[in-house]
């Protein structure tokens, strides 16, 4: 379990496509990364590589995602 001293926002609706048309993720499996992120406090990237959701390469490419568009927004 990992858990940090600040509580993680919640992705944006953006993000969750970007999983889902990506990386072919499931709702269900998104949404399961989503509340484990919530609960451990803990970056939802993270939480989808500990739980073996997504490979090493989609961790990167998510980074990268998430750097170049800023999407890690209030879902909405």
């Amino acid at each position: 379990m990992i858990h940090t001293s600040h509580k993680e926002p919640i992705p944006s609706r953006a993000m969750h496509l970007f999983l889902k048309h990506e990386f072919e993720l499931s709702d269900n499996a998104i949404d399961l990364g989503i509340k484990q992120s919530q609960l451990e406090s803990a970056p939802l990237p993270v939480i989808l590589l500990s739980f073996g959701l997504i490979t090493l390469e989609q961790f990167q490419t998510l980074l990268d995602w998430i750097e170049k568009n800023h999407k890690y927004e209030p879902y909405n």
